[in-house]
């Protein structure tokens, strides 16, 4: 019949010879098994151990003190990952008190629109109320003045083309006074062509003895005929 190996149960050995026999023998297993792993997987291995009596083993697969600083580098820079910075720590709670007061500002609005008033009491609803008086008395007064800055812009504009109305007038009227001067001067222009011809028909002729002015019908320059 097969003899079945019973299991080691583990528990602190009370005898101290015992104890340290069992530690020598396993620490020094266990250093060749580390051996071992880092032959076999090409790792770095570095194990501390402390006896009872407080005494050092150690054993590094290559330098103690580089194992041990990657070994405090990896866990900080494990923590960092794990933590998050100040400043993502700020612009987090500074994103979450934005979406806070945008979704504040909206619900207002659209109470001052007339939406969503359920959710307000008395209170509120006087305090909805007078928000709205005030800011339709800031209408109120912005519409005044821009209409009054309308009116006073449409009155210069007025003034302007009435002065340009007068302006056009003057330069009319000075134009007709210059084209009845001309008039008259080309009147009296040719008045005196009028006599120089009849004067020289009268020196050409002198035997006819043309008596002009015993004639019945009387010439003269500017005047009626008179019969």
């Amino acid at each position: 019949m097969r003899m079945v190996r019973q299991k080691t149960q583990i528990r602190k050995i009370e005898n101290l010879a015992a104890r340290q026999v069992t530690f020598s023998k396993r620490r020094r297993g266990l250093f060749k098994k580390a051996q071992e792993l880092s032959t076999l997987c090409d790792v770095d291995i570095a194990l501390i151990v402390f006896s009872a009596t407080g005494k050092l083993f150690q054993y590094p697969s290559s330098s103690m003190n580089q194992v041990l600083e990657r070994h405090r580098l990896q866990s900080q820079n494990v923590g960092e990952l794990r933590q998050p910075s100040r400043e993502m720590q700020t612009e987090s709670r500074k994103s979450a008190m934005l979406s806070k007061e945008l979704a504040e500002k909206s619900i207002e609005l659209r109470q001052m629109k007339g939406e969503d008033l359920q959710g307000l009491d008395l209170q509120g609803l006087d305090k909805l109320e007078a928000v709205i008086e005030s800011g339709l008395v800031e209408v109120v007064k912005t519409k005044g003045e821009r209409m009054l800055k309308e009116i006073s812009t449409l009155k210069k504009k007025e003034a302007q083309l009435l002065e340009e109305n007068a302006f056009l007038k003057r330069q009319l009227a000075m134009m007709d006074t210059s084209i009845g001067q001309m008039g008259i001067h080309d009147q009296c222009c040719d008045h005196h062509s009028l006599e120089l011809t009849i004067s020289s028909l009268s020196s050409r002729d002198p035997p006819h003895n043309y008596n002009i002015s015993s004639s019945d019908t009387c010439l003269k320059l500017g005047q009626p005929f008179s019969n």
